[in-house]
């Protein structure tokens, strides 16, 4: 039973955090190159704005701060099941290599299949997510034992080694391509958000409209999990059927993500460990948090990077400029 203190903090943070989702995008929605001063934002949202004020937020600003909210909670909760599934702290889409499995699968698509981009904007996030389903099918097999069943230390080194042996693979991909398609595939390693408009949020939003009630269907069972195999295949839990199951959720949502902003890491890394801290292990209640974290985190860093200096910083260089310490810390703290 959870005490009902958890619960009411629970509920404050949440409360918390949408605030300031909603507090930083109305900063966003001003910042740029043409600007929106502050008390003209709102009046603009409710159609009252001149046609510039409303082409620039409706047009350009918005699409992007929804893509990035939804793009983070992808990533924050694609980690939060990694680490449950695989009872290690470190697993992050991006850094065991299923973000870079999604990119190679977007690349090769982008650079063979004589489309344009806004022709096959729905069909990117299942190209990105067989891409990743192939990578994250790879590396659980090379990390699975007979003898332990999954090894959570060696998934992770075995993910970094395929994320690398994955960028490689790009690098050549890149070498073959025309000067226009490699400045698409450069934004994109970067982690420069290049999904900016209306038909990129249709194209993630169904993603997480089922994959979030769903993850919070198996909370119990990541629980379960994050207890060890033998307590979880006591109380009747099919072991190899759930972590498939929520493996597949976790590389579809990284997959729905890298389709639209690129390659972005550490935000399915740091967000769920905020949330743990903040209201305890049990998934049902720090996922909530960890998914409005991740969103924030990411729209954050995007705001920063798009306006610290005149060209911008991609937001998957903001994030690594946290994240990378972060990581280190952790790797520190569990040696």
């Amino acid at each position: 039973m959870i005490h009902p203190h958890v619960i009411k903090k629970q509920r404050l943070l949440l409360m918390m955090f949408v605030a300031l989702i909603v507090i930083t995008s109305l900063i966003s929605m001003g910042m740029g190159d043409a600007s929106i001063s502050v008390d003209r934002i709102i009046p603009t949202i409710f159609g009252y704005g001149t046609f510039k004020e409303a082409f620039v937020l409706f047009s350009i600003r918005l699409p992007r701060i929804i893509i990035t909210i939804l793009a983070g909670m992808a990533l924050a909760l694609s980690g939060a099941i990694l680490q449950g599934i695989t009872r290690n702290d470190l697993a992050d889409p991006g850094i065991i290599g299923i973000n870079s499995g999604a990119g190679v699968a977007i690349a090769v698509f982008f650079l063979f299949v004589p489309i344009e981009v806004g022709s096959f904007v729905y069909m990117l996030p299942v190209v990105a997510f067989i891409g990743a389903f192939i990578t994250a099918g790879l590396i659980y097999v090379f990390a699975y034992s007979k003898r332990t069943g999954l090894e959570p230390v060696k998934l992770v080194l075995i993910g970094i080694g395929f994320s690398m042996a994955l960028s490689g693979t790009m690098m050549v991909l890149i070498s073959f391509a025309k000067r226009e398609k490699v400045n698409f595939i450069a934004n994109w390693l970067a982690g420069n958000i290049w999904g900016t408009d209306w038909p990129f949020v249709l194209a993630i939003l169904p993603w997480l409209v089922i994959l979030i009630p769903l993850t919070l269907y198996k909370a119990n069972r990541l629980n379960l999990l994050g207890l060890g195999e033998t307590v979880a295949t006591g109380v009747g839990v099919s072991i190899e059927k759930e972590r498939i199951t929520l493996l597949l959720t976790a590389v579809a949502l990284a997959a729905a993500s890298v389709s639209v902003t690129g390659g972005i890491a550490f935000i399915g890394l740091m967000a769920p460990h905020i949330a743990k801290a903040l209201v305890g292990p049990r998934h049902q209640l720090f996922v909530p948090i960890a998914v409005l974290i991740g969103g924030w985190l990411l729209l954050l860093a995007d705001t920063i990077g798009r306006n610290l200096v005149e060209n911008g910083i991609p937001a998957g260089i903001m994030t690594a400029l946290i994240g990378a310490p972060y990581f280190i810390y952790l790797l520190l703290k569990k040696t």
